[in-house]
C-alpha cells in the first residue's frame, strides 16, 4: 500500500482550498453542508489504510494498473526529432483514465452511506467509468450529458445504459458539459441525503480539485518510475490534454518540484482562436467563478460563461481547474492550444504510424507533440498522457475528413 505521495507546499491548496486565488467553495448556503460532509468524509478516507487498500486493488486487479509507458519508434522517427513516450491511459479498463478517480469516488459514497452516484460527462469516458463503478461496488447511477454529445458518443451512451445508469439528456444553452454540470447539480441539491455527486475532474468546490487530483496522481508516479526505468533518467517535458484537466494534474503532479521538466497542457482552440468556437479558457479567458470554484473562465459580455466548442466532447467546457490557474500564475506550467485540424491531423499521425486510435481530447496533447518534438534534439525525452482511446471518435473523425475534403 502506498497511498497518495505528498505534495510540496507551494503546489497544495490551503486550509479553505484555494490555490493560490483560486478554488475555494463558493456554493448556496444549502449545498454548504453537503461538501463539508465530502470533504471530512475524504480527509478521513485518504488517511484509512483499509481504505486505500480497497482502492489499490482495485487498481491493480480491476483496473490493469500499472498502464504501460510506451516508446513510440514510429512517432518518433516520423517527427525526427526528440524521444516520445505514450502513457498508455487509453488500455485502462473502460478505456481511459477517467476511472481511476471513479472508483474512488465511488468507494467514498459507499463509505458514506450513500446510495447513488449522480456526474455530468462529456464524452461519455467519465460516465462509462462512472457507470462501471457504481455497478461494481453496488450503488446506482444518474449520468446527466447535454444533448449535442449524446448524439455524437452515442456508442457511450448505450455502454452508460447497458451498465445499468440512467442517462438524462440536457437540451438547455449549448447543450454540452457545461450543462450537463448545470443539470445534475441542480438535481443532486434536491437529494443530496442519497446522492453523491462525482465530479469529473479537477473542477468545482473544495474538496474534488484536490481529490480528483490525487486519485488521478497514480498516473505521475507510474510514468516517472517507468521513464527512470526506461531511461534513468527524467523526461525533458510532459504533455496532457486540458479541458477541465484531470488527466493533466494526474500526469503533471509528480514531477511539479522538478524545474528541469517542462510542462504543457494543451486546450482546444476548435475552428480558432480568432473565432467565438473554441474552449481556449486559459489563452482567452478571464479571472471568474464557475460551478463553485474560483478559476479562469471563458466570459460574455455580461460576464456569464460563453458558449464554447471543441471538437473532442470532454474539453468543451468553458472553464478550468482550478490549479490548473495557479501553476500558469506562477509559471510552472505553459498553456497552449491546438485547433481542430492540428487534433485531425495528430489522430490520424498516430493511427497510421503506430496503430493507436486516440481519443480526440489526447489527439489535442499528440498536435503539440508534433509542434515540439521536431525542435527538440534526438536525445530530447518527451512524455504524453494518451488519456483515452478513440473507439468513440472513429465515427465523427471520418464524417469531419469527409466534410474537410470536399
Amino acid at each position: 500500500m502506498t497511498g497518495f505521495a505528498p505534495i510540496p507546499a507551494e503546489f497544495e491548496a490551503d486550509d479553505n482550498g484555494f490555490f493560490g486565488e483560486y478554488g475555494g467553495a463558493e456554493l448556496p448556503p444549502f449545498l454548504v453542508e453537503p461538501m463539508a460532509e465530502v470533504r471530512r468524509a475524504y480527509a478521513e478516507a485518504r488517511r484509512d489504510p483499509e481504505y486505500l487498500r480497497e482502492y489499490e486493488q482495485l487498481l491493480k486487479k480491476y483496473v490493469g494498473r500499472p498502464s504501460p509507458l510506451y516508446f513510440a519508434e514510429n512517432l518518433t522517427r516520423s517527427l525526427g526529432g526528440a524521444k516520445v513516450y505514450l502513457k498508455r491511459e487509453d488500455l485502462n479498463h473502460t478505456g481511459s483514465h477517467k476511472i481511476n478517480h471513479c472508483l474512488g469516488e465511488a468507494l467514498l459514497a459507499k463509505r458514506m452511506g450513500k446510495t447513488t452516484l449522480i456526474a455530468e460527462t462529456g464524452a461519455g469516458q467519465h460516465g462509462v467509468a462512472l457507470a462501471t463503478a457504481a455497478a461494481l461496488v453496488g450503488l446506482k447511477c444518474e449520468i446527466h450529458m447535454g444533448s449535442i454529445d449524446v448524439v455524437k458518443q452515442h456508442s457511450n451512451v448505450v455502454r452508460m445504459q447497458l451498465l445499468g445508469a440512467k442517462v438524462v439528456t440536457v437540451d438547455e444553452g449549448g447543450r454540452s458539459l457545461k450543462e450537463a454540470v448545470d443539470s445534475a447539480f441542480a438535481v443532486y441539491a434536491e437529494n443530496y441525503d442519497e446522492y453523491f455527486f462525482a465530479i469529473g475532474s479537477v473542477v468545482g468546490p473544495d474538496p474534488f480539485p484536490s481529490m480528483v487530483r490525487d486519485f488521478q496522481s497514480v498516473v505521475g508516479r507510474e510514468a516517472r518510475e517507468q521513464i527512470l526505468e526506461a531511461e534513468g533518467r527524467l523526461p525533458d517535458a510532459l504533455v496532457a490534454a486540458v479541458g477541465g484537466g484531470s488527466n493533466a494534474m494526474g500526469l503533471f503532479t509528480e514531477f511539479l518540484a522538478d524545474e528541469s521538466v517542462k510542462i504543457y497542457g494543451v486546450e482546444p482552440a476548435g475552428e480558432g482562436l480568432h473565432t467565438q468556437r473554441h474552449a481556449a479558457t486559459m489563452s482567452l479567458g478571464e479571472p471568474g467563478t464557475l460551478h463553485g470554484m474560483r478559476t479562469v473562465v471563458l466570459q460574455d459580455a455580461e460576464g456569464a460563461p460563453a458558449p464554447v466548442h471543441s471538437i473532442a466532447s470532454g474539453l468543451d467546457y468553458p472553464g478550468v481547474g482550478p490549479q490548473h490557474a495557479y501553476l500558469r500564475s506562477i509559471g510552472r506550467v505553459e498553456y497552449v492550444a491546438a485547433d481542430d485540424a492540428q487534433t485531425i491531423a495528430a489522430f490520424q499521425r498516430l493511427a497510421r504510424t503506430e496503430g493507436i486510435l486516440p481519443a480526440l481530447e489526447s489527439s489535442h496533447a499528440l498536435a503539440w507533440v508534433n509542434e515540439l518534438a521536431p525542435k527538440l534534439p534526438q536525445d530530447a525525452i518527451i512524455v504524453a498522457n494518451l488519456s483515452g482511446r478513440g473507439d468513440k471518435d472513429v465515427d465523427f473523425v471520418a464524417s469531419w475528413i469527409e466534410e474537410h475534403s470536399a
